[in-house]
């Protein structure tokens, strides 16, 4: 009877998560602007952080062990598409991380501009779930493509690029091959909600 128990309660904690966040963005959906602070407190609007071909928002996060896996792939993408005219974005939401944790680390890892996204409004906007988690937005603010950096976690291997494509393929001036991939990582700790108790890897 425990067991039937249990069972009941992890496939509620899965339904409530996934009717959360149905309300999430979705390939083809409009951007609409947004302002989030810094970790130093200074306000940035979406509008003025875009890139010319594009901005790429990443979910972020201060002590997630696959964001660190990435963190060396991030900049060196962020680096390489920004002379393309792609921004990099990085978005803190998870509620247990400290501002002082989040200052030191996006001061140590990134070499673009990071926001605090305070009580997770826009990671429930996104209807994001994991960190690293990205989305990238045309010039028009239309998200084209949504998901995973790669299917590698650890970095030694990666044979699906999957963002990199996707990049590639939109400055070239061709339809992006593939739009959304699954995501993977650390969640995203909410504010007072139970999808958030689910906790650990996917």
């Amino acid at each position: 009877m425990k067991n039937k128990g249990l069972v009941l309660t992890i496939i509620l904690v899965f339904v409530f998560a996934a009717n959360a966040f149905a309300g999430g963005m979705s390939i083809g959906s409009k951007l609409e602007d947004f302002s989030l602070k810094d970790p130093r407190g200074n306000e940035h609007k979406y509008s003025e952080l875009k890139g010319e071909k594009g901005t790429l928002i990443v979910f972020l996060s201060a002590q997630c062990p696959v964001v660190e896996m990435y963190n060396m792939r991030i900049n060196a993408l962020a680096e390489e598409y920004k002379a393309k005219g792609i921004n990099f974005v990085g978005i803190y939401s998870n509620h247990t991380e400290c501002l002082n944790w989040v200052k030191h680390h996006s001061r140590k890892e990134y070499k673009f501009k990071t926001l605090v996204d305070t009580g997770n409004v826009i990671a429930d906007r996104f209807g994001a779930l994991y960190t690293p988690e990205v989305y990238y937005f045309n010039p028009d603010d239309v998200l084209d493509y949504h998901g995973a950096i790669d299917n590698d976690r650890s970095g030694r291997d990666p044979d699906r690029k999957y963002l990199r494509s996707a990049f590639d393929e939109k400055l070239a001036g061709k339809e992006i091959t593939e739009k959304e991939t699954r995501a993977f990582g650390c969640t995203i700790k909410r504010v007072e909600k139970e999808a958030a108790k689910a906790g650990g890897f996917r």
